[in-house]
């Protein structure tokens, strides 16, 4: 019997397509991790004052340093033109000065990252700020005199000397214990340091930057994987709004309310909105009548369904656009007239952009159908919408589009030589029948080389959250192209718990994780099979991360009809994920309560109480994880792979020590990818065959 990693050695040599007759282009071939991992990155398009420049950063992971670069870039308005306008390696998040000669960003180019600026015709950049804690979240005033960033400092120091000597004091002292007398003590990757992110301003020409929010024992912006902007300066340039969650309970607290506080000093914040839920991403209007942001109105539930929301600054009063729209509302872009706000929203395995016109009663339209577009902004002078476009089959480049969804163009083609030697099969939409007969979406990718007389085997993605999507968009963590180039069909199913199909279909998971979001994903296996007789039935295997990974372990203990399983960050057991997460209002929400106040639901949903069925089932299974997830701790990926140990099913455990909920290095990533992907050749291998 042929070594996994001997399998694996014959199944890339078969995907290196040589030559066809001399003279003729090499045929496409399937994509290698390494092909993935070196194409560019591009995102966060914003475009000039005067409309003729699109600036926009390009992050390249590079496997020798282990590190991802990112400069800025530039390409104007009509495509003709782009050059690459820093080179620090470090260089992310330009914003373009008020008068369009300028443009600031963020680098670590001299250690923490601090806030530069560089002339829009080049030279050499200029550093703004000298914190010890960094700098984050820049923003040009208007009128161009200021800088807004964000800052880590404590909230007692008076001065960065301060924060200098207490950080100095501890590195030095041999005692490293951490002591808490309140919850949240750990978030995301990180031990909480006694600091906070407070809100600074600095002059545009540099200087002692001034701390607003001084005092303060809260963050300015909250914690955030992915969302808009959190500080927005008022068209005069007085003010500033911003986020911040100011709970004391903030571990068992969604609510986050906008602050507004008077440039000119000294200043107290004033809170105005009192919604319990979140409210996140102000933004004024041109005319300064009006801040747009986005509200969730069901206080501990994270998922609950984003709205625009309108504050009205002479009234004090907040109105509803979207509360008639079963659609998540992901940003608030205005147009410069002050009647219009753009905004994006999954849709369908889709991020189509909408308008709304800016007034009670009025109705979002799409002018953006199609696609996966992300990043949008818009010239200050009517011009065009800017974003950038993905699929399953592209990286994102920098598109724009006439206000209207006209003329659309894409203006960057930084990955078009490495994608035109490659096989990236497009995205094949499919409905069927879920629980309940409730409609449902999957997507489907054929493997390139694709051949319809084969037979293939199948690997089913689950998605994390359990509140999330699958999207017909490119992604680099779980990249099905990279998944299905050794030969696999890729079905990715989006379940109960979706977002894009109305927050009814998104709630029902919540309470009923291996319930009928599990009944889904079997059915549209079920589905898949039927429809495509290419699919080999026999030769299965299914994968998932976070709530994915809580049905990979869940599916170990209830089924037996796939050859392999790979359990990334999965939850095991939810009584002792309770006691070792961060985010207690996630799990207080799914679970109805805590596990002494709601047992019986911690204990029905929990894969470890099924433990004893591993070995009945004895499906080989991978298990990953990070030890920095506090998110969903190692320590349950742990107690998975003991299980499975002591009854004797084929596993594995891969636990990487620098990483968190995510694989981010690039070194890291590849052996990621490599485990993975040697781990199903081993048991959806052909007998005999020297192919998957």
């Amino acid at each position: 019997m042929r070594t996994a990693s001997k399998i694996i050695g014959a199944m890339v040599a078969g995907l290196l397509v040589g030559y066809g007759a001399a003279g003729q282009a090499p045929a496409k071939r399937a994509i290698t991790f390494r092909e993935m991992i070196a194409l560019h990155r591009l995102n966060d398009p914003q475009i000039s004052p005067d409309g003729h420049w699109i600036a926009y950063t390009v992050a390249t992971p590079d496997l020798q340093s282990n590190r991802v670069s990112s400069d800025i870039w530039l390409v104007s308005s009509d495509g003709l033109s782009s050059h690459q306008l820093t080179h620090g390696e470090s260089d992310n998040r330009p914003r373009w000065s008020p008068d369009g000669k300028q443009l600031a960003f963020l680098s670590s180019r001299e250690g923490t990252a601090q806030v530069f600026t560089i002339s829009a015709e080049g030279g050499q950049p200029v550093q703004i700020t000298f914190l010890s804690g960094g700098a984050d979240s820049e923003l040009w005033s208007p009128d161009g005199k200021w800088i807004a960033f964000a800052s880590r400092v404590y909230p007692d120091c008076p001065d960065d000397t301060c924060n200098v000597r207490r950080d100095q004091r501890k590195e030095a002292s041999p005692v490293k214990a951490r002591i808490y007398e309140q919850l949240l003590y750990r978030h995301w990757t990180q031990w909480w340091d006694g600091k906070r992110s407070h809100l600074f301003i600095v002059s545009a020409e540099g200087g002692t930057p001034r701390d607003l929010t001084s005092g303060a024992d809260f963050d300015v912006p909250p914690f955030s994987l992915d969302s808009p902007e959190a500080i927005a300066f008022s068209p005069d340039s007085s003010e500033l709004c911003f986020t911040a969650k100011a709970a004391k309970d903030a571990a068992i607290s969604t609510n986050s309310d906008l602050y507004i506080v008077r440039v000119a000093a000294p200043s107290t914040p004033r809170r105005i909105t009192t919604n319990p839920a979140a409210d996140w991403g102000p933004a004024y209007s041109p005319d300064g009548k009006w801040i747009a942001y986005r509200a969730q109105m069901q206080p501990g539930y994270e998922s609950d369904r984003w709205r625009l929301m309108l504050y009205d600054r002479a009234g004090r009063r907040a109105i509803n656009l979207t509360e008639n729209f079963d659609r998540n509302v992901d940003s608030a872009i205005w147009s410069p007239d002050s009647k219009t706000i753009y905004f994006q929203t999954e849709d369908h395995a889709e991020m189509p952009i909408y308008a709304i016109a800016a007034r009670p009663g009025a109705s979002p339209r799409k002018v953006i159908a199609n696609g996966f577009n992300d990043d949008l902004s818009i010239g200050s002078d009517g011009g065009p919408l800017v974003f950038t476009r993905s699929s399953l089959a592209a990286p994102a480049d920098v598109f724009t589009a006439n206000a209207d969804g006209s003329a659309e163009r894409q203006l960057t083609h930084q990955n078009e030589a490495a994608l035109a030697q490659l096989d990236l099969p497009g995205a094949e939409p499919f409905w069927f029948a879920g629980a309940g007969g409730t409609s449902v979406e999957g997507i489907l990718l054929r493997p390139p080389q694709f051949d319809a007389s084969r037979k293939y085997p199948l690997l089913l993605l689950v998605h994390g959250g359990p509140q999330s999507e699958w999207d017909d968009a490119w992604g680099y963590r779980w990249n099905p192209q990279v998944m299905a180039a050794p030969g696999y069909v890729v079905l990715m199913i989006n379940p109960r718990g979706s977002f894009g199909y109305g927050q009814k279909f998104t709630e029902e998971i919540s309470g009923d994780w291996g319930g009928k979001v599990y009944e889904d994903l079997m059915k549209g296996v079920d589905a898949a099979l039927a429809k495509h007789p290419f699919i080999d039935s026999s030769r299965m295997a299914e994968a998932g991360g976070s709530f994915g990974g809580f049905m990979t372990d869940w599916i170990a203990t209830h089924s037996g009809r796939f050859k392999c399983l790979i359990s990334h960050a999965g939850p095991w057991d939810m009584t002792s994920m309770f006691g070792s997460t961060e985010e207690l209002w996630f799990m207080e929400w799914e679970f109805r309560g805590t596990p002494w106040t709601n047992p019986s639901l911690y204990r029905k949903w929990s894969p470890s109480e099924h433990a004893g069925a591993l070995g009945k089932f004895r499906t080989p299974t991978l298990v990953i994880g990070g030890e920095l997830d506090f998110r969903v701790p190692y320590t349950q990926d742990l107690e998975f792979f003991t299980a499975l140990q002591r009854q004797g099913v084929p596993s594995k455990l891969v636990i990487f020590p620098d990483e968190g909920h995510f694989i981010l290095k690039p070194r890291n990533s590849e052996l990621w990818y490599r485990t993975f992907l040697a781990w199903l050749a081993r048991y959806l291998h052909e007998s005999g065959s020297g192919n998957p």
